[in-house]
C-alpha cells in the first residue's frame, strides 16, 4: 500500500519526491520538540526530515532502552514510538513512562492494524496509534493535536495529588490509569480543581455545575461526589468534606 510517486507514504517502501517547504512551523504555539524511537532508520531519517521540513525540532532513537532513558527528560513535547522496537518494546515503553509519572503524549506507530492491537496500544498509555503505512499529512495532524494538547495552559491541566485533568480533551488519570467520567462527574470534578484550596457550598457546586438557580432541594452533589470517590480510588481523598458547608479540593 504505498504510492510510489508521492513522497507522502511511510512504513512501506519510501518514496523519493521533495519535502515542503523549510522553517514552516504547523504548530501555533512554534516548534514542536519530537523524539523518534524507530529501529527501521530509513523510516526514522524520513519521518524526521519531514517533520524538520515543517519547524519542528527531531531527535532519533533505535531501541527501546535509549528510548526510554531520553523519553524520561522532561524537555520533549511528544514521543512517536513504534511497537517492536529491540531492545524494549513500544508498549512496555510506554508503561514504563507512565509508572515513571512521565505524560508527555505518545504516538504510537505498528504495523498491526487488529482492534485488540490497538486497544492494548492504548491501554498501555499511548495517546494515539497510527497504523503503517500512513500519510505523512495524517501523521502531522496527529503530531499537531497532540502537541496542543500537550501545551495547554495550566488553567487547562490541573494535577493534584496523582490525579491529572485535562479539560482540553476531557480526560482524568489517576496514575497511569485513565478513569472514565460521565460528563457532571467531569464537570464537578474540573469545578472543584479550579476553585481549589476554597470550600465550595453544596448550593454553589448546585448553581456552577447543574446551573440550578436556586439551592433546589436535592443530595444531587453528595451523589455525585461518592460517584467521584469510588472511581478515583486511592485518591479519592482529594476532596475534602467540610461538615455542613460543602467541599473542597485542596488546602
Amino acid at each position: 500500500m504505498f504510492d510510489s510517486a508521492r513522497s507522502t507514504w511511510f512504513g512501506g517502501r519510501l518514496g523519493t519526491g521533495k519535502d515542503r517547504g523549510d522553517g514552516v512551523a504547523a504548530c501555533d504555539d512554534g516548534p514542536v520538540h519530537i523524539l523518534v524511537i524507530e529501529d527501521d532508520r530509513r523510516l526514522a531519517e524520513l519521518v524526521a526530515r519531514r517533520l524538520r521540513a515543517e519547524g519542528h525540532r527531531t531527535e532519533i532513537r533505535e531501541d527501546g532502552r535509549t528510548g526510554l532513558e531520553r523519553a524520561r527528560d522532561d524537555d520533549l513535547d511528544l514521543a512517536i514510538v513504534d511497537v517492536m522496537l529491540p531492545e524494549l518494546d513500544g508498549m512496555a515503553l510506554t508503561r514504563s513512562l507512565r509508572d515513571a509519572g512521565v505524560h508527555t503524549p505518545v504516538l504510537m506507530l505498528t504495523a498491526r492494524d487488529a482492534v485488540d492491537d490497538r486497544v492494548n496500544g492504548l491501554r498501555s498509555g499511548a495517546d494515539d496509534y497510527l497504523v503503517k503505512p500512513f500519510a505523512f499529512d495524517e501523521l502531522l495532524a496527529r503530531v499537531e493535536a497532540l502537541a496542543r494538547r500537550s501545551r495547554a495552559t495550566p488553567a487547562d491541566v490541573h494535577v493534584v495529588e496523582g490525579v491529572r485533568v485535562d479539560r482540553l480533551a476531557r480526560r482524568v488519570h489517576v496514575g497511569d490509569r485513565e478513569v472514565e467520567l460521565t460528563s457532571k462527574e467531569f464537570d464537578l470534578l474540573a469545578c472543584l480543581l479550579d476553585h481549589r484550596g476554597q470550600v465550595l457550598t453544596r448550593a454553589q457546586l448546585k448553581e456552577m455545575v447543574w446551573d440550578f438557580p436556586f439551592d433546589a432541594k436535592t443530595k444531587v452533589v453528595d451523589l455525585y461526589v461518592h460517584y467521584l470517590r469510588r472511581k478515583l480510588g486511592p485518591s479519592a481523598d482529594i476532596i475534602r468534606t467540610v461538615r455542613g458547608v460543602g467541599y473542597s479540593v485542596g488546602r
